[in-house]
């Protein structure tokens, strides 16, 4: 399960070390491979939440197999491509299936807690699931520069197949199998999952996401559609009997709503030292993609010694105080970077984490 939850911020993170390269051997601009990150995220942001409403029909096991085979498919489309288009369905693929990864672990877990008799999961499992699905999103740059020095940009992708095959057989293996579904009618199955507002959910975030990555230029028809499709889709969850967004909830359980918030402000954070830093410092510094990723090293390193603990004592109020003042120090120190600021000055940027069980 751990394995499965870390192959989403890996690979979110792997290809930065590679645009160049792909963009090079496509004969395509560089910007023009961006796209490949966006396409990953798109796939991420409609896949996860599917994934966690899959998982709860069809059975966290056959979920969580059925995302290690698509990313094995991803990984040996992207290695194999010979156009950025190919890539892109390479990218998407992995975008989804990694996203059926972490949903699918949580629930096996809490399967796993109720069966022992627990009131709740053990703290330090939960904490390595947090360390495998965010944490180590910072390996993915020193990873991809190795990769890519020893066998090209290819590798980014190839690299999936091993892991994925390890993944499918410990997971076959060791996980209990799910029971039977209960639910034989599609159209049954499909009203339990809220196809409708998945799409509306995906088309929501995809006009979104089109405004965003237009500014400075801003582009006022995505954005207007954007808030126009996410009032469509509050009505229509509104009324539906089981919702895939859960608007109800969301209003009632604010501790929730805030814990959401929470985890999208830290993913803000950490993507933008992950891809904004990595690429300021090979572009204003003159730092080789390796060097640019082992720079980022001791970030994920402090993630990963300060979750456990935190996790195994289920502490809470304390961490999230300590972390919102340290990320709020780190900020500003990351305003003041210059091309002439010192190295080591740029490791104290470091990552906090958000320990909150989301259950």
């Amino acid at each position: 399960m751990y394995i499965g939850s870390a192959l989403n911020p890996i690979n979110s993170s792997l290809i930065a070390t590679a645009l160049l390269s792909i963009a090079m051997a496509m004969h395509v601009p560089v910007g023009r491979t961006a796209v490949l990150v966006t396409a990953l995220y798109l796939a991420c942001a409609i896949a996860q939440p599917t994934g966690g409403k899959l998982a709860e029909v069809f059975g966290p096991r056959r979920v969580f197999l059925s995302g290690i085979l698509i990313v094995l498919a991803g990984g040996i489309v992207g290695g194999i491509a010979q156009n950025l288009a190919t890539l892109i369905v390479a990218r998407v693929l992995i975008g989804i299936g990694t996203s059926a990864g972490y949903p699918s672990a949580m629930l096996l877990i809490r399967r796993r807690a109720e069966w022992a008799g627990m009131a709740e999961p053990p703290g330090g499992v939960l904490g390595g699931l947090q360390i495998a699905a965010t944490v180590t999103a910072a390996l993915g740059l020193p990873l991809g520069g190795v990769l890519i020095g020893a066998w090209g940009w290819r590798a980014v992708f190839f690299a999936n197949v091993p892991v994925t095959l390890a993944a499918f057989l410990m997971a076959a293996f060791w996980i209990p199998k799910d029971p039977p579904v209960e639910t034989k009618s599609v159209r049954d199955i499909a009203s339990r999952i809220d196809i409708l507002g998945i799409l509306g959910f995906g088309a929501t975030v995809t006009a979104l996401l089109v405004f965003l990555f237009s500014v400075p230029h801003i582009n006022w028809v995505a954005l207007g559609l954007s808030v126009i499709l996410a009032m469509g889709l509050v009505v229509f969850e509104l009324r539906a009997s089981q919702p895939f967004f859960d608007v109800r909830l969301l209003a009632s359980n604010l501790a929730l709503s805030g814990t959401y918030l929470r985890m999208a402000l830290l993913s803000l954070c950490v993507y933008t030292v992950l891809y904004g830093i990595s690429q300021w410092l090979e572009a204003a510094r003159g730092v080789s993609a390796r060097e640019a990723g082992l720079l980022l090293l001791p970030m994920s390193a402090l993630s990963a010694i300060v979750v456990r603990p935190i996790a195994r004592r289920n502490l809470l109020r304390g961490p999230l105080i300590a972390a919102a003042v340290s990320s709020l120090v780190a900020s500003l120190g990351v305003v003041l970077l210059t091309t002439r600021t010192p190295i080591l000055w740029l490791l104290s940027p470091l990552r906090k984490h958000d320990t909150t069980d989301l259950s």
